[in-house]
């Protein structure tokens, strides 16, 4: 190649890029007529992950990519009985010459052995004794890249076990991991991590756990564990041609916070309530309800839902703990119809893993109560239920259902969430025609309900007084119709309405709706309304 060509080639793919044409190369066609010799292809095909593509780079002007071997296999078609195929190096140099014979279905190929890993190679097909004057392919190009690349795993947040260095952050707190890494050939393409769990199979350097490198090699991971005490981040490095390092394992202690925040609707740990939504393949969505887009903190998978078949359909309901954990919201979900309650301890900050417990309604058999009129000796008959928080010196949820259109409260839950006291709040049997959404309490302590009526979508709120000796007056609910109007939002825009308590820090509870189109919109209080994108 002529030094104005590689000039023009290094112009082309930039200071940054790594420039795999130089000197000494011959050019990319020769004078005279039709080539008899066509179609070159390197085996395996020259990529990058950076790129996402391949390309044997048979001109001047494209990026060429990498191979993962010194002994690649050079392959042609040709009319000629056979074809000649050189390769040079980056310094000019040619390094392989060889003749092959053609096959019968017009294929030729040799394979160089012994190449060095490097940038710059280049290679061509001539001819062997064909038509066509002897003319040979247009040139074409590869780097080779059999390495894997070395890295390290830092942190100050959590340091590693061993270090003697003090952690900064506690479990449920966010900390900051980087990634160094280097490589001699391609470059470090991505890092693909996993905090407590197991490397995930699949194409390189694409979905979750994954994080690009910059062009230094460096990458950050901001991580939380969730779960105090050791835990393990996972890391392996590949580099833009493909080679993977094996999995690193970074072990490190988390310890719990002696002062943790306390935030009713907050199921992470992070002192900001959530909102749990569930995305299209049924996995539930925990998004911070102070965020700027739908992407999640994290998820839980499809498989923990009751039945195991996803959480979509299925009425969540998250305003209290026990004091087993942290003060961070348990998970109650019910599938309509169901019998039982299930109830998800939350002992690692939203992940919900430690096991389901089912739960009934707890009438003593042996000593029955007077039950009121109209009670369901289960939950089959609850169409919706919301958590109204903690409205005693238990930290555990008391719970406003709907059943048979009438308004149902249960409080003084036992341990597990066995609720053995509960009162009928309206008789007349309207409140089948709202959706209800609970918006717990204002930082003066108030609490109210919300409700939407799903004929005209106004949305009523009804005040819930607390009384002198620490008792609540629901009087307000018992006509869905006597709350005053705070908005509208009819139900064909907006299928979803739902609270988490305060997302925007202001004291008061804040609404967030789900449109048609499955944007997630958060509110401050009923007005100003964000849209936060489409969920997942």
């Amino acid at each position: 190649m002529s030094a104005t060509m590689g000039g023009r080639l290094a112009a082309t793919l930039g200071a940054a890029a790594v420039v795999l044409m130089t000197i000494g190369v011959p050019t990319a066609t020769a004078d005279g007529g039709q080539s008899a010799v066509t179609d070159p292809k390197a085996v395996p095909s020259p990529g990058s992950l950076a790129t996402g593509g391949s390309t044997d780079a048979c001109d001047d002007t494209t990026a060429p990519g990498w191979i993962t071997t010194g002994e690649p296999t050079l392959t042609a078609r040709t009319t000629a009985p056979g074809a000649r195929f050189k390769v040079w190096n980056a310094a000019g140099d040619k390094v392989f010459d060889h003749t092959a014979q053609t096959a019968a279905d017009g294929t030729v190929q040799v394979r160089p052995t012994g190449l060095a890993e490097g940038a710059g190679y280049s290679w061509q097909v001539w001819p062997d004794y064909g038509p066509g004057g002897g003319k040979p392919t247009a040139a074409c190009h590869f780097g080779i890249d059999a390495t894997a690349p070395q890295f390290t795993v830092e942190s100050t947040d959590f340091p590693a076990s061993g270090s003697g260095a003090t952690p900064l952050k506690y479990a449920g707190q966010t900390g900051t991991f980087t990634l160094k890494g280097t490589d001699q050939g391609s470059g470090v393409a991505c890092y693909q991590y996993v905090l407590n769990g197991t490397m995930s199979v699949g194409s390189p350097c694409q979905g979750a756990g994954t994080v690009a490198a910059g062009a230094d090699g460096t990458a950050t991971l901001r991580l939380r564990p969730t779960q105090w005490g050791t835990n393990v981040l996972t890391v392996q490095a590949v580099d833009k041609a493909g080679n993977t390092t094996p999995p690193v394992s970074y072990t490190f202690f988390a310890p719990s916070n002696p002062n943790p925040p306390v935030a009713p609707g907050d199921v992470n740990g992070d002192g900001v309530p959530d909102i749990l939504l569930p995305d299209a393949a049924g996995n539930l969505q925990i998004i911070s309800a102070d965020a700027t887009t739908t992407a999640p903190t994290s998820t839980v998978a499809a498989v923990r839902a009751p039945g195991g078949a996803g959480w979509n359909g299925v009425q969540l309901l998250h305003r209290g703990w026990d004091r087993a954990h942290a003060p961070v919201d348990d998970l109650i979900a019910h599938q309509p119809g169901g019998a039982n309650l299930s109830l998800y301890r939350n002992f690692d900050m939203g992940g919900f893993a430690r096991g389901v417990i089912s739960f009934g309604r707890d009438v003593n058999p042996f000593d029955p109560p007077v039950l009121p009129e109209g009670f369901n000796a289960d939950w089959s008959k609850a169409t919706q239920l919301v958590p109204l928080g903690a409205l005693g010196a238990d930290q555990r949820t008391s719970i406003l259902t709907v059943e048979d259109g009438n308004l149902w409260l249960f409080t003084d839950p036992a341990p597990l969430y066995d609720y053995n006291t509960f009162v009928r709040l309206s008789t007349s049997g309207a409140w089948a025609g709202y959706d209800l959404v609970a918006p717990g309490k204002a930082a003066d302590g108030s609490l109210a309900l919300w409700s939407r009526n799903r004929a005209t979508g106004e949305l009523r709120t009804y005040p819930i007084a607390k009384r002198a000796d620490g008792t609540y007056d629901f009087a307000a609910l018992a006509d869905p119709a006597a709350g005053t109007v705070i908005g509208t939002f009819p139900v064909a825009e907006y299928p979803t309405l739902g609270s988490s308590g305060d997302g925007d820090g202001d004291g008061k509870p804040d609404l967030y709706a789900v449109t048609a189109d499955r944007h997630l919109l958060t509110f401050s209080g009923v007005t100003d309304p964000k849209d936060l994108g489409v969920l997942r």
